[in-house]
C-alpha cells in the first residue's frame, strides 16, 4: 500500500495536476481574503479567517475531483488497472493507497494557508486577537472535509474509464453530500423531521466543528461516509469477479 501511495504522490507532483490545483487554491482565497472589498479581511474589521473557511470548501468541491478523477479512470483507459490487480496487494489496499496519496495533496494545499493565520494574528488589536480554538476547529474540519471529497473522488473514478465522467460524477455527489441535504431539509413535506435531514449533509457537522467544539458524533459521521465510499469503490472493483 505504501508502495502504492508513493507512487501516486510522486505521479501528482510530476504532472501539472498538482500545482495548477494548489496554485488555483491558493489564488482564489487570497483573493477573496485580502483583495475582494466585500470579503477581505482588512476591510471587514474583524481578526478572523472565516472567508477562508466558508470559500475552501466551494474550492475543493471542484479541485479535488480533479485531483481525483484520473485515479482509477486513467488505469482503466491505459489497461493498466489488469497489472495492478494482479499484484500481491488486496483491493482495499490499493484503494487506500491511491485515496491517501489524493487525500495528502489536497492537504497540501492547505498548508501555505497557516500564513493567513499568522497575517491575521498579527494585525489583531491587540495582537494575537483571535479565536484560536475555532480556527483549529476549522482546519480540522477542512481535514475531515477534504477527506470525504477524497473518497468521493476515488469512488466516481472508479465507475468509468472517463476522467471528465468520472469528474462531473465527482462533483455532482460532493454538492448533494455538503449542501444538497440543506436544501432538501428546507422542503416543507418534511416537517419537524427536517432538522434530522439536514444532519445528513457535510455542512451541518463541518459547521459544528468550525466552532472550536470537536463533538464525537461529528467526527463519526465523517469517518463513517469515508468509509462508506471506500468499501463502494471496492464494491466496484470487486465486481470484475462476478
Amino acid at each position: 500500500m505504501y508502495a502504492i501511495l508513493k507512487k501516486e504522490f510522486n505521479g501528482f507532483l510530476n504532472s501539472l495536476i498538482a500545482y495548477i490545483v494548489i496554485t488555483v487554491f491558493l489564488v482564489a482565497v487570497g483573493m477573496f481574503m485580502w483583495v475582494f472589498p466585500e470579503s477581505n479581511v482588512l476591510d471587514y474589521g474583524f481578526a478572523d479567517l472565516q472567508t477562508l473557511f466558508n470559500m475552501a470548501p466551494w474550492l475543493f468541491l471542484f479541485l479535488i475531483p480533479a485531483i481525483t478523477m484520473r485515479t482509477f479512470a486513467e488505469e482503466k483507459r491505459e489497461g493498466t488497472i489488469e497489472l495492478l490487480l494482479t499484484k500481491p496487494i488486496t483491493d482495499l489496499q490499493l484503494i487506500l493507497g491511491k485515496y491517501l496519496a489524493a487525500l495528502l495533496l489536497a492537504l497540501f494545499a492547505l498548508l501555505p494557508t497557516l500564513l493567513y493565520y499568522y497575517s491575521v494574528y498579527d494585525l489583531g488589536n491587540p495582537q494575537g486577537n483571535i479565536d484560536s480554538a475555532a480556527v483549529v476547529g476549522s482546519y480540522l474540519g477542512l481535514i475531515f472535509l477534504a477527506g470525504v471529497f477524497t473518497a468521493i473522488g476515488v469512488f466516481a473514478s472508479s465507475v468509468s474509464d472517463n476522467q471528465i465522467i468520472s469528474f462531473v460524477i465527482a462533483v455532482f455527489l460532493c454538492y448533494i453530500f455538503y449542501t444538497g441535504f440543506d436544501l432538501i431539509a428546507s422542503m416543507p413535506l418534511w416537517g419537524k423531521y427536517s432538522y434530522y435531514v439536514s444532519q445528513l449533509g457535510i455542512s451541518y457537522h463541518y459547521g459544528a466543528i468550525s466552532k472550536g467544539l470537536i463533538d464525537s458524533r461529528d467526527v463519526l459521521y465523517f469517518l463513517s461516509v469515508i468509509a462508506i465510499m471506500v468499501l463502494s469503490t471496492k464494491l466496484v472493483l470487486s465486481s470484475r469477479k462476478w
